[in-house]
């Protein structure tokens, strides 16, 4: 029996940033092994399939690459997702371990919570609307498994969209007590601003991003449900994180969130799955 190729190069990038969730030290690039985002995108189903199996339970997904300067700069024209687990979430003001997050920065988002599911094979933006519980404030701490930052397209879809950790914020509100397209947001670190923007910067509208996320993973038989969180994008730059940083997110209409990073691993904290971001809730995370 032969072996297809390509199954044994998903295999291999699969295996390469699993390498690096569990050492914590990032890896060399798997563009050479993959060359199209179907392929990524297998990687990433890969690393998620092992990791339900491990027991790591599903709370939603994220989207990346909602900048068009972004996308304008890695080549593509479209956004990415990646999923997000149970143990990724981090209580609003708690710590994130040194090392917890391999080559970590901090966006700020808005967040929707979801009511009901989202199944069709096209979705309205009404369908979003009705669908969603609430939205939160919400900062995503970003991180990379490949060395540098040195990434195209294959390699952050392949790494789960260069998931790491996130917070929200704790008082829910309703969408049609905020205007997510002229929300602004300021994050800042240490008490200085290091980031502004607002609901547009996010494809137009945080609800676009969601949108496209909800044809995007009804085609792909992963399709979002109850109770699932969303992550719909930056609304203004990134910023790097180091040991000691607190960052803290302001956006109009839903209040703040804050996220710390502790100054020193304990044990293993840098290692292991604690470098996917598990060691935030004592379990978990990426």
């Amino acid at each position: 029996m032969t072996t297809d190729p390509v199954t044994t190069d998903i295999d291999a990038a699969a295996e390469r940033i699993l390498g690096a969730y569990e050492s914590g030290t990032p890896c060399e690039p798997v563009r050479d092994l993959i060359g199209t985002a179907d392929d990524a995108y297998a990687v990433q189903d890969r690393l998620t399939e092992r990791w339900i199996g491990e027991g790591r339970r599903l709370a939603g997904r994220k989207i990346g690459l909602t900048s068009r300067a972004v996308q304008a700069q890695i080549g593509v024209d479209s956004p990415d997702f990646g999923m997000l687990f149970a143990d990724m979430a981090v209580p609003d003001g708690e710590e994130i371990p040194a090392g917890a997050v391999i080559q970590p920065r901090a966006e700020a988002e808005v967040a929707l919570v979801l009511e009901h599911d989202l199944t069709h094979e096209r979705h309205t933006v009404a369908d979003v609307i009705r669908a969603t519980a609430f939205a939160l404030p919400a900062i995503e701490v970003v991180g990379s498994r490949v060395r540098d930052w040195d990434i195209t397209l294959a390699d952050t879809v392949a790494d789960n969209a260069s998931s790491g950790m996130y917070a929200l914020g704790n008082r829910p509100v309703l969408l049609k007590d905020v205007d997510l397209r002229l929300c602004g947001m300021v994050m800042e670190r240490r008490g200085e601003q290091v980031s502004t923007g607002n609901g547009a910067a996010c494809l137009g509208h945080p609800l676009n991003a969601a949108l496209w996320l909800a044809d995007t993973l009804a085609r792909v038989g992963r399709p979002l449900r109850a109770g699932d969180t969303v992550l719909t994008g930056a609304l203004g730059p990134v910023a790097e994180a180091a040991p000691g940083d607190v960052f803290e997110a302001r956006i109009d209409g839903l209040g703040d969130v804050r996220v710390a990073f502790g100054r020193a691993a304990s044990g293993r904290a840098a290692s292991g799955r604690a470098a996917s971001g598990r060691a935030a809730s004592g379990r978990e995370e990426s």
